[in-house]
């Protein structure tokens, strides 16, 4: 959670950024805590803004079409997407993470204009799904989660969603097999101790998770719009990784519908 807030601040202090995520910034200014500890530097910064900006941009987007939808941001952590979209009725936003990040997120930001929920539960939790009304289409935003869950945990996760509305896109990043296998090289994931499970190999068998479940988008995290505009060490690596067979669907960000 620190990691990637940091990285969103990081972009922000940039001459061009990417994200311009200005609370991001002024929230890393009210932790006391040594970010330099996550492992993330300039490079591994804009990398977490392009993935950010695009789940934005396919989150407006959705909301463009259906201004009346329900967002289900799901393991939002610091995540200020809230105020950056700044959806206003008929739209109805839920954040969802753990009742200690609530906790956080309560002392540290301020309140969100317009029709906003927050939930305190896990996501592979059952319950927490009922507190939000299932009477609209839904835009359901995870960003930075499938890869902590275990597969089954994400594909029940997607059916229980999939059930519940009556349409809606599902938006999120994941790794890929050869991402859960090289996980111990990502700085923020080994300096948190934490451990990642699932990979997804092929986008498309999730469409059978769901009737009517599509992939629309299937996009390599090394072809993201923007990569341009990484530092140089960056684009290299990208330019390397989109060479490699076994290297190119390290990571991808996923839209479906349904």
């Amino acid at each position: 959670m620190l990691a990637t807030l940091y990285g969103r601040a990081l972009d922000s202090r940039s001459v061009e950024p990417i994200l311009g995520d200005r609370e991001a910034e002024a929230l890393v200014g009210r932790i006391d805590y040594d970010f330099r500890k996550t492992g993330v530097d300039a490079t591994s910064a804009a990398g977490i803004a392009l993935r950010g900006r695009t789940l934005d941009d396919w989150t407006a987007g959705f909301l463009a079409e259906c201004p009346e939808a329900t967002v289900l941001h799901l393991a939002c952590g610091l995540d200020t997407r809230v105020f950056r979209l700044r959806p206003f009725a008929p739209a109805r936003w839920f954040d969802v993470d753990h009742p200690e990040v609530v906790a956080l997120r309560e002392r540290l930001l301020p309140r969100p204009e317009g029709a906003y929920t927050m939930i305190g539960a896990s996501v592979t939790d059952d319950g927490w799904l009922e507190e939000v009304p299932a009477d609209r289409p839904v835009v359901a935003v995870f960003e930075g989660l499938t890869m902590y869950l275990r597969e089954e945990e994400g594909r029940r996760l997607i059916q229980r969603i999939t059930a519940r509305f009556p349409s809606g896109v599902l938006l999120f990043d994941c790794y890929g097999p050869m991402g859960i296998r090289l996980q111990r090289l990502v700085p923020a994931v080994r300096n948190s101790g934490a451990t990642l499970h699932w990979g997804v190999g092929d986008p498309y068998e999730i469409e059978g998770w769901h009737e009517g479940l599509t992939c629309v988008d299937a996009l390599r995290s090394v072809d993201m719009p923007g990569v341009e505009r990484m530092p140089r060490s960056g684009r290299v690596s990208m330019w390397v990784l989109a060479h490699l067979p076994g290297f190119r669907n390290v990571g991808r960000i996923l839209r479906y519908r349904f």
